[in-house]
């Protein structure tokens, strides 16, 4: 088993997600090789959480081009975990103050 800290690579802060936190889900890019089961475990002991229920899927690589080369971004895991009812997550900190 890895480390909690190897199996959740980064938090994903995109419009989506960040509606999806309303409905006390959160995204996170994974390791490849991790399991539903350890990324549940990763989740509860890095946030002190309780997980109801994980969903992965592979997002898939996309055509890029800068200048006049043609490439590919790369193959990522991607986990949408949902959390129990009253359990959050703060990833962007205190967000009270303005700028």
């Amino acid at each position: 088993m890895n480390s909690p800290y190897n199996v959740i690579i980064r938090p994903i802060v995109t419009e989506r997600s960040y509606d999806l936190m309303d409905a006390n889900k959160y995204t996170f890019e994974v390791a490849p090789d991790a399991p539903k089961e350890e990324i549940k475990d990763a989740v509860e002991k890095v946030f002190g959480v309780h997980v109801t229920k994980v969903n992965t899927l592979w997002m898939k690589p996309k055509a890029k081009r800068v200048r006049y080369q043609r490439g590919l971004t790369r193959t990522w895991k991607k986990a949408v975990v949902t959390l129990a009812e009253g359990d959050t997550i703060e990833i962007f900190g205190d967000q009270s103050t303005s700028a």
